[in-house]
This record gives structure tokens, C-alpha cells and sequence, in this order.
């Protein structure tokens, strides 16, 4: 059975108070719709048809080629929205599912066991026109109330403002995620009345099925996947249940994550197995974390690579690589273009921007190097700093293998300190200094010792 999907996302989301278009509201690092069309890519057969309209040509641009799009112009409801993609699907599929693009909850599986009913009930019999999932619960949420026969079969959909007060209190909801019929839908879409609010609905198809002696089939979804989001209240509700799905599904990998309710993990990252989240941890963007790594507590990475065996504690970590055997921290950054080589060690409150530390490097605390390549087994000491930019322009600073940099140099660039050199504390580097060489002072010069003579001075 061929099945194409259907996501309406037209709608301008004013209860969400935001000048951005309500779909395109993030949830774990993905913007909301990306969810749903995640979902409809793994239930459908073809690319999924997205009905989009206030902040269009955002959408697009976010989405590219993983949707076709069709533009409903008017809001003249969920009816008028679906018969949008009618020029595009027709003769495409045997079944059309629709679903919503501020539904980031539903899962791929739910959708997959309704399209599974429909066409067993499809098969048992032609007359069925659609299946869809209902859910009980106490907070309507402003959903249509199913009603049904004596002998428990689905009959209409009421919405919520044409409710009587006997079928406002049923609890048996349409949250209007349905499995259609193709052909039956598309020769009915436009047999759908008007409502009193100029709207045309589409749980008026169920009604329509029914008095054409077609049979509507339903199945309970779970509670916490069919939560439309209409305001940030929502989202924040939506992005807690989210969160706690993708933490489950790396602890069931093999991560540890000490306190799930303050851990932040985005839908993008990887985490190696027997890694250690500690309390505090933010994981944003594209990150991956390799293996027995521990991150945390508090500690925030966005964008980063973590090899094998990694310490991030207290810390922040922007767009940087840290490869295995790695710490930083307490209270370290490492921003943009940041690159650890294996077994680097970063002091608490050191700063590393656009610049390359090679295996063995020491960096001392409260320490700052920006656009530095630093050589092998370096010893950085504390209050090192990289005077990298003049005013006008940044410059680099580069350092030889088996360099040590004494307590509070300056190293004014651009400068280059020669292998196995070194620094006396305090000293500022303004110029290049030779391999195996010791400077110090302001500004630094070469230390020459007095010569040697094997006699005793004579005091005074």
C-alpha cells in the first residue's frame, strides 16, 4: 500500500507571542516541524507534503528538498488546508495521513500502527474510509469530542465550540491525526459544509463517512504524544517529554546520566557508551562525546568533538575539539576553532580561541591563548597570555615543541618562542626568541649568567 503524508503547518501561532513562525520553534536543537517531518519520512513511502503559510519561505529554506511544499493562502481551516496537497498526490498513494506540524510528540511507531489498522480494515472490507487515534483524557485542550453509537462504533466528530453541554463532558478526544482512503478522500474534501466560524473542518469527514455507510475505525494513542503546541507553556511541556526520550535512549545505550531531570542532551548529539553526564551537563548542537568520558557537573558543550576518556568539569565548550585523554576545568572555555591535541590538560579558568595545543600540552591556570599554535609537551604557566590583537588586526603566536613559558609572560604577537626556549615569570615577549634559549624582563632579552671563574668574590 502506497502512503503519503500530509503535515499541515499554515497556521501564524499568535499564542505563542513571537515574531517567529510558531513551527520553526526549537526543541532539543530541531526546530518543531523538523520533528514531524522526521516522523512522516519514517511512516511514508515518498516525500512528505507539507502545507505551509505564515512564514513560508522560512519553512522552505529550513526543510530544502526534505518536503514538497504547498501554500494554502486563505486559513480557511484544516478541511481547505489538506485539499491543498490534493494536485500534488492524487493518483500518488493509496492512503493519505495527516498529521500536524506543531505535533513534535507523536511518534513514528504510533503513526505506523493506524496506517497498519487502515489497511487491515481496508482489506477486510472496502466500505472503511479512514482510521484514526483518539485519546482520554481530563484536559481537553480545546480538541473535538468523538462521539459514538450504541454499539461503540465512531459516528461524529463535535468540535469543541459546537459542543452541547452532555458532549463538552465526554472524554474521549480527537487529538486529528487520521489515515484516509485516497480516493475517498479526495472525492469528498470538497463535499465538506462551511461552519459557522467560515471555516471548513475535517473531522466533518467522519461524519460524512458515516452517512455514506463507510466505516471509520479508531485506536487509543499515548497520552503524551498527541500535545498540540499552542503556547510556550506547551513547548517547555513538549521539550521535557522530549528530553527525557532522548536521555533514555542513550542510557539504554550504555551512557550514565546521573540526574535526568538536570541533564540537557539535544536530539543531534552522540554520546559513547559508559560516558558519565554528571548533574548540570548542556549538550547543544552537533556534539559527540566519546567513550568513558565524564562531562560535568555544570558544564555546557555546543557544536564540539570529545574523544575517548575526556574531563569537562565546571566548563564551557564552543565549536572545539578536544581529542582523547582531554580535561579542562574547572571554570575553563574553550570558544571557536579551539583544538586539544591527545592528553592536553587545561587549568581552571584558562581560555583557548582559534588555536591548536599538540599532545602534551600543559596550559596552567588563568591562562588566555588566542590564534597560537603550541607545540609538544609546552608548559604554559599561570597568567600566560597571547596579546593577539593589535586594535586592527588579530596576529599568531607560535610555540616549539618543549617550551616553557613561565608564570605571567606576555607573548606579544606575532611572535614565535624557537624549541625547547624558554620564559622567566613576567616576562614580555616582543620579539622572537631562539631555540634553547632563556629570556626575561620587560621587554624579554636572553639571559647571559656571568662567567664562571672558580673563585670566591671578595666582599667589600
Amino acid at each position: 500500500m502506497r502512503t503519503a503524508n500530509v503535515i499541515l503547518a499554515a497556521g501564524s501561532g499568535t499564542r505563542m507571542k513571537s515574531d517567529l513562525p510558531k513551527v520553526l520553534h526549537p526543541l532539543l536543537g530541531r526546530p518543531m516541524v523538523a520533528w514531524t517531518v522526521e516522523m512522516a519520512e519514517a511512516v511514508g513511502d515518498q516525500q512528505p507534503v507539507l502545507v505551509v503559510g505564515h512564514g513560508k519561505e522560512q519553512v522552505k529554506a529550513l526543510l530544502g528538498d526534505r518536503a514538497e511544499f504547498v501554500e494554502q493562502k486563505e486559513l480557511l481551516g484544516t478541511g481547505h488546508a489538506v485539499q491543498q496537497a490534493a494536485p500534488v498526490l492524487q493518483g500518488r498513494a493509496d492512503a493519505v495521513v495527516v498529521t500536524y506540524g506543531d505535533m513534535p510528540l507523536l511518534r513514528a511507531e504510533t503513526v505506523r500502527s493506524l496506517v497498519d489498522l487502515f489497511a487491515r480494515e481496508r482489506q477486510a472490507s472496502v466500505q472503511t474510509a479512514l482510521a484514526m487515534l483518539t485519546v482520554v483524557r481530563d484536559d481537553p485542550q480545546g480538541f473535538g469530542r468523538v462521539v459514538r453509537d450504541a454499539q461503540g462504533e465512531v459516528v461524529r466528530i463535535v468540535e469543541e465550540a459546537d459542543c452541547t453541554p452532555q458532549q463538552r463532558a465526554l472524554r474521549e478526544l480527537n487529538p486529528g491525526i487520521y489515515c484516509f482512503d485516497a480516493e475517498w478522500l479526495w472525492q469528498n474534501l470538497g463535499q465538506i459544509p462551511l461552519s459557522a466560524k467560515g471555516e471548513y473542518y475535517l473531522t466533518d469527514m467522519v461524519g460524512m463517512a458515516v452517512e455514506q455507510g463507510r466505516r471509520v475505525v479508531a485506536t487509543p494513542a499515548p497520552l503524551d504524544e498527541v500535545n498540540g503546541i499552542n503556547t510556550r507553556v506547551h513547548l517547555a511541556e513538549a521539550a521535557q517529554i522530549l528530553r527525557y526520550r532522548v536521555l533514555e535512549a542513550h542510557m539504554l545505550a550504555g551512557v550514565t546520566v546521573v540526574d535526568p531531570a538536570a541533564t540537557y542532551v539535544d536530539a543531534e548529539v552522540r554520546i559513547g557508551r559508559d560516558s558519565v553526564l554528571l548533574p548540570g551537563v548542556m549538550l547543544e548542537g552537533d556534539t559527540q562525546i566519546g567513550e568513558h568520558a565524564q562531562i560535568g557537573p555544570y558544564s555546557r558543550i555546543v557544536n564540539s568533538r570529545i574523544g575517548s576518556r575526556c574531563r569537562v568539569q565546571n566548563s564551557v565548550v564552543e565549536d572545539t575539539i578536544m581529542e582523547d585523554d582531554c580535561q579542562i576545568g574547572p571554570f575553563g572555555h574553550l570558544r571557536k576553532g579551539a583544538h586539544l591535541g591527545c592528553g592536553v590538560h587545561m587549568g581552571n579558568f584558562g581560555e583557548v580561541k582559534n588555536s591548536y595545543l599538540a599532545p602534551g600540552v600543559k596550559m596552567g591556570h588563568f591562562s588566555y591563548l588566542g590564534d597560537a599554535q603550541v607545540g609538544e609537551n609546552v608548559n604554559i604557566g599561570a597568567g600566560t597570555i597571547t596579546c593577539n590583537y593589535d586594535g586592527a588586526r588579530k596576529h599568531r603566536t607560535v610555540i616549539g615543541e618543549g617550551v616553557f613559558i613561565g608564570s605571567d609572560t606576555l607573548l606579544v604577537a606575532p611572535v614565535e618562542v624557537g624549541e625547547g626556549a624558554k620564559t622567566g615569570a613576567g616576562a614580555v615577549v616582543t620579539h622572537d626568541v631562539p631555540p634553547h634559549t632563556v629570556v626575561v624582563g620587560v621587554p624579554a632579552r636572553p639571559m647571559n649568567p656571568k662567567p664562571h671563574t672558580g673563585e670566591r668574590s671578595k666582599s667589600a
